[in-house]
């Protein structure tokens, strides 16, 4: 069975058809440069242009940067504010055609879609107790998931390390940005995955994103860390995969064993095929007594720090 599945990144928007008895891309994928400014409205354009480069009339489930809960984005650390409370799978669907017999869209956060593809198809496969998928990139994605079921929107990229979001330090961008070497980078997502293994205590790190590709130049250089540390099967791919599998029409789920679909304004599916415990459904969701959900706040009124979290409490 195939699927559409399109990859949203800081830096490139891809996509392709996606065989999901293999877990592997069915076409060669097809990648735009992300806009700038990287709006709702603009990125939505090239979510369409990759889609139409193949003709895909069929479901599609495409990631995102950030904290997708409902189908609404939450935080939006390397793309527009503009994103935050917005309706992006409803947005996206419309783009595509989807109220009027089109595509429509499943929405997830872009590393639990590469977990879920490392989990099932991947270096995570087989694997249980607490796993750890780390996509390093523009930013750094987190996927958790304990005995194969996923932990949603983990974002421990932004955990802080030593005055710093540890992404603005340790991602594949800060390395580029600052000149680094193999070496003086290898430290830096030494101490990273230090504290993030000081915090969960995994039996393995994946490790995913573009400089998967280059393990052999950075893994052997990592040192003190108890966890296994591997790199990502399906590297780059595995967004795509994912989010192929989140969109998988509910009647095939159970064909394979892979990840059963989600609709577009729910929880992203767990790796062996449940959905993820994330909460009643939107429609079994009342709003509190003491005023409007995030989701109802304005842009501008939600932004209370620079991940663009839409609670003031935090």
């Amino acid at each position: 069975m195939r699927v559409f599945g399109v990859d949203i990144g800081g830096s490139g928007i891809k996509g392709a058809p996606v065989d999901l008895e293999r877990g592997e891309l069915a076409d060669e994928r097809y990648k735009v440069l992300t806009p700038h400014p990287a709006t709702p409205e603009a990125v939505a354009d090239c979510v369409r242009e990759v889609v139409d480069h193949f003709g895909w009339t069929g479901p599609v489930g495409a990631t995102f940067p950030g904290v997708v809960t409902g189908g609404t984005t939450r935080t939006a650390a390397n793309v527009d504010k503009r994103w935050i409370g917005t309706d992006a799978a409803a947005l996206l669907t419309g783009r595509l055609g989807g109220d009027t017999g089109g595509s429509p869209v499943t929405l997830l956060n872009d590393a639990d879609a590469a977990g879920l593809a490392e989990m099932q198809f991947g270096a995570g496969r087989g694997r249980t107790g607490t796993v750890i998928v780390l996509t390093f990139g523009t930013g750094i994605g987190s996927a958790v998931f304990i005995d194969g079921r996923l932990v949603p929107n983990t974002e421990l990229g932004h955990l802080e390390l030593h005055g710093h979001d540890a992404e603005k330090r340790a991602s594949t961008k800060a390395k580029e940005d600052e000149e680094l070497n193999w070496q003086q980078w290898a430290h830096r997502v030494q101490k990273y995955l230090a504290h993030v293994e000081m915090l969960f205590s995994p039996a393995l790190f994946v490790i995913g994103g573009g400089v998967s590709r280059k393990a052999e130049k950075f893994l052997p250089l990592i040192e003190g860390i108890r966890a296994e540390i591997v790199p990502a099967r399906l590297q780059n791919d595995a967004g795509i995969v994912g989010a192929a599998m989140a969109a998988r029409p509910s009647s095939a789920a159970g064909s394979t064993g892979a990840a059963q679909a989600a609709p577009a304004t729910g929880a992203p599916p767990a790796a062996g095929g449940s959905p993820a415990g994330n909460g009643p459904g939107p429609a079994a969701r009342t709003r509190p007594a003491q005023g409007p959900t995030p989701a109802d706040r304005a842009p501008s009124a939600a932004v209370d720090s620079p991940v663009g979290w839409p609670d003031g409490r935090r």
